[in-house]
């Protein structure tokens, strides 16, 4: 028999002391209650709320469950049973127990804060946004739901509304280390690194040895090149938190990109051991060395293979790209080009490129610049000689040969710079914008003397930074600068130019089996990249015969594989230096390399990559179609 008024004493007795922070005391009154009426709603109601306090988070979704069967109108019954859900990751539950705890009272401001996060949990980053801006229209003093604002419009990007809602949250709360990690990620997002990384210190001061604030401060580091600091703090992490597997991700990275390829492939391998199902990991390690048939990631992307139909497209992109390069490694050539097809068909469609609107530019670039209008411009640009512009197609030696140079005493290796671009379009001339080439028709000398000027203040600033101010020559490999070509020549006359260019199929099928980071939409379609490759040389045969002959230099990556001095020898003198033996011995230099070559330039020069093994010609028939006819 059931003793109903004795359920309702012991409840009352633990009621007082759970209201009073005493949860030991709490649950024995409420266990005693319930022994008196195991099904007594109050008791089971508070009882599941306690659980969820002390994390047992399966018995809190049992005890509410079982409470709201007796009182299902009780809104903060459905809402300490959503975040029950939340945190035991189950957020579509969590949804739908929220929205029912709304639809009871729509006045509870930390219900929408909860369903905030379970949508955004859910990737629905506007829904989620929306009802953080419902809670705060109910509580402007909701610090929380401001922080979870200011979240998801990161997610969203919109960096400028983020940046806004986690300042409202400092405002409520100044030492809010959670706000000031997430302003910091808006900072970040918009290349303001520098204020990102006061504000990680800032929260790193209210939260000493926080792992993963150490984590996303050594990445911001990394960002801005200062992989020696980044190192030390992904260290630091690993020592608080052992099974960090993102630090040790990021350490691998920040150690290939420094040279250190042994330590990284063993960063990367005890991510691996420690998430063997984590496709970030397998792709790095699948792409930091050659791969044999015993190593994890072999293993790890069996595996993963098994279950690939219920991948996300994200994870589904890293699978293929994956499981292509362990493939090729293992000589297994036909699958791994199957699974690179698949990896690239995914990644494209998730990519918006405008193909005629890219090709239109180039052609539009070849008709603006004329020799009249170059004429017109001839020495009213910045005359340093500092800079050596690279350019090229990805994956045709670029990185090689700034290696070789980067080696040379005198030259710093500026790896792949967005200055020239940032330069124009303080000018006022923004490449992104639709009358770029008619603020190009009317440009005068005191822009073309600005945008130089400019362009070398960043070099000059730049290599100041590192601590070094004995460099003559500092290399710009953004390759795609090879559009803007007749622009550099009249802002920067003296600026040296070196063309890389290789074999078109070798090029396509390198680029076709990577995934790039940079913005390269045209590489994962065969047929999209042979009609970008057509306009590229129709572009480059442009420059060649508007400009001097010594303005550019030609190097074909074949031939400086081959005969890699006398090349090399041509390379140096182009960029008016004397010879340094050092330039031969370029897989020894210690130097930051942050492109998809990092690995491959710590080798000494091979021949492996010239005419690699080819698919049957009907796989490549769009590609040999959109070459047709190029040079």
């Amino acid at each position: 028999m059931s003793d109903t008024s004795a359920a309702s004493r012991w409840f009352t007795e633990g009621l007082v002391l759970h209201r009073q922070g005493m949860g030991t005391g709490a649950e024995h009154f409420y266990l005693t209650a319930l022994s008196a009426d195991p099904g007594h709603a109050p008791t089971l109601m508070q009882l599941g709320a306690l659980r969820l306090q002390q994390g047992r988070f399966n018995e809190a979704v049992r005890l509410t469950r079982e409470a709201l069967l007796r009182i299902p109108a009780d809104a903060e019954g459905h809402s300490n049973l959503a975040t029950a859900f939340y945190m035991l990751g189950q957020h579509a539950e969590a949804v739908a127990a929220y929205e029912e705890a709304l639809l009871i009272d729509p006045n509870r401001a930390e219900a929408y804060y909860g369903l905030g996060l379970a949508s955004h949990a859910l990737r629905r980053y506007e829904e989620a946004a929306a009802c953080q801006e419902r809670a705060l229209t109910i509580d402007p003093d909701y610090a929380e739901a401001s922080c979870a604002l200011g979240t998801a419009l990161t997610a969203l990007t919109d960096y400028r509304r983020a940046v806004a809602a986690f300042n409202q949250a400092l405002e409520i709360d100044p030492d809010y280390a959670e706000a000031l990690c997430g302003l910091a990620e808006a900072m970040h997002a918009q290349k303001r690194s520098l204020e990102a990384i006061d504000l990680y210190r800032r929260s790193l001061e209210l939260r000493p040895d926080h792992p993963e604030t150490l984590n996303v401060l050594a990445v911001t580091l990394q960002a801005v090149d200062r992989h020696d600091e980044a190192i030390a703090l992904f260290r630091h992490a690993l020592s608080i938190k052992p099974d960090f597997g993102d630090a040790l991700l990021h350490l691998g990275i920040a150690l290939e990109e420094s040279g250190q390829i042994d330590a990284a492939a063993g960063a990367f391998e005890k991510a691996l051991t420690i998430d063997p199902d984590n496709l970030h990991y397998c792709f790095a390690a699948a792409n930091i060395k050659p791969v044999r048939d015993n190593d994890t990631v072999v293993r790890s992307l069996a595996s993963i293979k098994k279950r690939s139909d219920i991948l996300t497209e994200d994870e589904a992109i890293l699978f293929h790209f994956s499981y292509a390069k362990v493939l090729s490694d293992l000589t297994q050539q036909k699958e791994a080009f199957a699974h690179l097809v698949s990896g690239n068909t995914l990644k494209r469609r998730s990519l918006s490129y405008d193909e005629i609107g890219t090709l239109r530019a180039i052609d539009q670039m070849q008709a603006l610049f004329t020799p009249r209008f170059m004429a017109r411009f001839r020495g009213a640009g910045h005359q340093s000689d500092l800079p050596v512009f690279i350019v090229g197609m990805p994956r045709s030696g670029s990185t090689l040969v700034e290696q070789m140079l980067a080696s040379h005493r005198n030259v710093f290796g500026g790896g792949e710079r967005s200055d020239f671009t940032a330069a124009m379009q303080e000018a006022g001339l923004d490449i992104s914008h639709r009358d770029f080439f008619s603020a190009c028709s009317d440009l005068d000398n005191q822009q073309l003397k600005h945008v130089g000027e400019n362009y070398i203040r960043r070099l000059v600033t730049d290599t100041q930074t590192i601590e070094h101010t004995h460099y003559l020559r500092v290399t710009d490999k953004m390759l795609a600068n090879y559009c803007f070509i007749g622009l550099i020549h009249l802002a920067l006359p003296n600026a040296r130019i070196i063309h890389i260019r290789r074999d078109p199929i070798d090029t396509a099928l390198s680029c076709f089996s990577k995934l790039f980071a940079a913005d390269v939409p045209y590489t994962y379609d065969l047929g999209e990249f042979g009609r970008y490759y057509r306009s590229y040389v129709e572009m480059m045969n442009h420059w060649r015969v508007l400009l001097s002959p010594d303005t550019i230099i030609d190097v074909d990556y074949e031939q400086i594989v081959f005969d890699f001095e006398s090349n090399a020898r041509r390379i140096v003198s182009h960029c008016g230096l004397v010879w340094d033996e050092a330039c031969l011995n370029f897989h020894t230099t210690r130097r930051l390399v942050k492109t998809a070559s990092a690995t491959q330039v710590r080798r000494p020069i091979y021949q492996s990559s010239i005419a690699r093994w080819r698919v049957d010609q009907d796989l490549l028939q769009p590609l040999y179609d959109a070459l047709q006819g190029a040079p």
